[in-house]
Parts: structure tokens; C-alpha cells; sequence
């Protein structure tokens, strides 16, 4: 599978555990929930093509979206660091960044580049990122790494000789 469709049964993953498996249950078992999955499967193509090669505005919006309709929270979202290796967190450090920090760790900075905490150490020593005045890396400076970087269709983190960014 490609990073699209990979991107997309992520989405539809999400949505059923989330979304539509609590519905099916309250509505014990009614077809309207196999309409709204077949209704799903169509925008979660569209919300993949938005937020991967979209507006960088409507992209960000549309990660926005999806990421508190998936995500629920009181709180900031402060995803785990192996959420930053799926496919939403992959295109989400690429195409926005960390939506809800100015700056992150090195640990999850490591986690979004596809690289070590010793690596993002390494690159700030070199002086490849700047690290934040509250400590860590701006979201942003990851960002911006990812997007100079990646090439459709290669993993983050990889460079063109196969090496970590």
C-alpha cells in the first residue's frame, strides 16, 4: 500500500472504533451505519488528498478537524511518540507540525524526523535544527525539516543516501 491508502484506512480505522462501533451499538445493528461507512470511505480519500497535497491553510484545518473529532480531549493533544510513525502523524509532523506545542522534546522531535532522540541531539549540536528558548526544538524547525526532505513515496527520516536526516 501507498502513503495515501495508508493514510486513509488509518482515518477509517479511527473513525470505526471511535464513531461507528459506539453508534452500531446504540442503534443495535441499524444499516444506516453501513451507509455512513460507505459515506466515510469517500471523504476519508478526500480528508487524505487535503491534508497530504491540499492548501497548506486547508491542510492544517482539515488535520485540525480531524484530529479533535479522533482525538477528544480536555487537554492539549499530546499524542505518543509511536503516534508520530503512523500515517496521520507522519503527514501531521510534515504538513503542520505539532498542532499543539511550540516546541517538543527531543524525544518526540526524534519521533516526527523518523530518528533518534540522539540524532535530534546531533542535529542541534550541528546546528542542522535550533532548539527552542523553553528547551527542546520548535515544532516548526521540524516541520520545515520534513518538508525540505521528503520525497512522495520515501519513509521521513531518510535522506538520499539512505541516511537519517
Amino acid at each position: 500500500m501507498g502513503e495515501r491508502e495508508d493514510l486513509v484506512e488509518q482515518i477509517l480505522r479511527m473513525l470505526d472504533v471511535r464513531l461507528l462501533d459506539p453508534l452500531e451499538l446504540l442503534l443495535d445493528g441499524d444499516e444506516v451505519v453501513d451507509a455512513l461507512r460507505g459515506l466515510l470511505r469517500v471523504r476519508a480519500g478526500r480528508w487524505a488528498d487535503e491534508i497530504r497535497d491540499g492548501d497548506p491553510r486547508q491542510a492544517v484545518h482539515m488535520t485540525a478537524r480531524l484530529i479533535s473529532s479522533l482525538y477528544p480531549e480536555d487537554r492539549a493533544f499530546d499524542p505518543p511518540a509511536d503516534w508520530w510513525r503512523t500515517p496521520l502523524g507522519q503527514v501531521t509532523a510534515r504538513r503542520v507540525g505539532h498542532p499543539a506545542a511550540a516546541s517538543v522534546s527531543y524525544g518526540t522531535a526524534g519521533a516526527m524526523l523518523g530518528i533518534t532522540r540522539q540524532g535530534v541531539h546531533d542535529l542541534v549540536r550541528r546546528g542542522r535544527l535550533p532548539r527552542h528558548p523553553d528547551g527542546g526544538v520548535p515544532s516548526e524547525a521540524v516541520r520545515d525539516r520534513l518538508r525540505t526532505r521528503h520525497r512522495p513515496g520515501e519513509p521521513p527520516g531518510q535522506s538520499e543516501g539512505g541516511g537519517v536526516l
